[in-house]
């Protein structure tokens, strides 16, 4: 390998915003990261959802999800009363 083009690594302490620190290697030289997630608080290795609303995104969502639902619902609910319809005028013309 040639001399002097490789970074320092460095033993870098990672703090996390749940409150979780560690120690590990790095190239970062100041030896501190902070981090916003980490494995003691991912979702995927603990198995629990934290959901983080940012200015609402989250109920806006859901807003529009409902709505979707009940759109659907309707629908659903029209076809049902246009087959019965049919069905029952079926068996009077009989």
């Amino acid at each position: 390998m040639k001399k002097d083009i490789h970074p320092e690594y460095v033993e870098t302490r990672v703090t996390c915003t749940c409150g979780n620190s560690f120690t590990t290697r790095s190239t970062l030289t100041s030896g501190e990261m902070r981090v916003d997630v980490c494995s003691a608080c991912h979702p995927f290795y603990t198995g629990k959802q934290k959901i983080l609303d940012t200015a609402g995104r989250v109920n806006r969502f859901e807003a529009r999800y409902a709505k979707y639902n009940a759109a659907k619902k309707a629908a659903a609910e029209k076809k049902a009363a246009e087959a019965k319809k049919a069905a029952s005028e079926t068996t009077a013309a009989k």
